[in-house]
């Protein structure tokens, strides 16, 4: 979703203008990702890919079930946003955070104690690196090249912690201009990142301000998962105005699904000045086909977009119209959530 700091996606005509290209598109099959190579390294227990899904070291299947917190702009609202959040039904909460390029570094002590905070509201925390918002056409926006950087800077507040983090690479790391450069510069933070020493499950945003209308991510997903020496990586695409119907919907993450692809909602609303996105759609065929969602988001949304906001002024007790379908609603958080079973030893 293309933010206003803090806080839409890239404008609906996009997806009109390439509406032939998009059918075209879909009628392509997808490819099946590779088995895991010989040499590559093994995971020691943890969160990993497995049979195209997520899973936990006990090979038990994870799927993600909650919402985004701002927390690089809202750091001293993070302690009771996590317990709220996780009150409500969630078992994992993607965590925003800045490389320091464009707002202020979270730092290593910093990061550590944002999982500490995970673990202590018995949360998934899903670590993102907000910079790369919309590279090539947002003012500042950093490579991902960068952002490994920044993984790499703050490794020892990850250290061990591969059962309850997963480290997202970098938030909608290109906008419309460029995108097709998404797939070798994703492969290279990924080789960049292991060579450093970090095997978590990793996690892919798509190009197109996440929304990967034009198909960069889904056709070359499998690509990327094989560039992986662990092949431990997941897959985030963001539903926003270009997914406004079902069938956008049912057939994206089905070709995931059937190519054996981890994949992830890693954002969604139910309103954007876009479009409207089909928030029933994705959130009762993420449920039919074992998909993971991350709604956008707890609270703090400004820049017009305030509207995304789940709880008013972060008051679990004051949720609005959104808060309310994301946690309560069919296919919801509360009735669909399963806690990791990392916290129920």
């Amino acid at each position: 979703m293309r933010k206003t700091a803090p806080g839409g996606a890239t404008p609906r005509v996009v997806a009109v203008v390439f509406a032939a290209l998009a059918a075209l598109l879909l009628s392509l099959p997808s490819l099946a990702p590779p088995a895991r190579a010989a040499g590559a390294l093994p995971v020691a227990g943890g969160l990993h890919v497995a049979g195209g899904k997520l899973v936990e070291g006990n090979g038990s299947p994870f799927v993600m079930r909650g919402v985004n917190h701002a927390h690089t702009w809202y750091a001293s609202r993070t302690p009771q946003a996590l317990s709220d959040i996780k009150a409500l039904g969630a078992n994992t909460v993607r965590v925003v955070l800045s490389t320091g390029d464009r707002w202020a570094k979270n730092d290593t002590a910093d990061v550590a104690n944002v999982v500490a905070q995970c673990k202590r509201a018995r949360l998934i925390c899903v670590l993102e690196a907000h910079d790369t918002t919309g590279y090539g056409e947002q003012g500042g926006a950093i490579t991902l090249s960068r952002a490994a950087d920044y993984w790499i800077s703050v490794r020892s507040a990850l250290a061990g912690q591969e059962s309850y983090v997963v480290v997202n690479l970098g938030n909608e790391p290109y906008g419309n201009t460029g995108a097709t450069a998404w797939t070798a510069d994703t492969k290279a933070a990924i080789r960049k990142l292991r060579t450093a020493g970090i095997h978590h499950a990793l996690m892919a945003d798509a190009p197109n301000w996440g929304q990967d209308w034009g198909f960069t991510m889904r056709d070359n997903a499998a690509s990327v998962l094989a560039a992986d020496p662990d092949r431990n990586t997941v897959f985030s695409v963001h539903m926003y105005g270009v997914f406004d119907t079902a069938a956008e919907v049912k057939d994206y993450l089905t070709r995931f699904v059937n190519a054996q692809l981890p994949l992830v909602v890693g954002e969604f609303g139910h309103n954007h000045s876009d479009g409207n996105p089909d928030e029933d759609a994705i959130m009762g065929h993420a449920q039919e086909l074992g998909v993971g969602y991350l709604g956008w988001s707890w609270s703090g949304n400004s820049g017009g977009v305030e509207y995304l906001d789940m709880a008013t002024g972060f008051n679990a007790a004051a949720l609005t119209g959104w808060g309310q379908r994301i946690f309560n609603g069919a296919n919801g958080i509360g009735s669909t959530s399963r806690e990791a079973t990392v916290y129920r030893s």
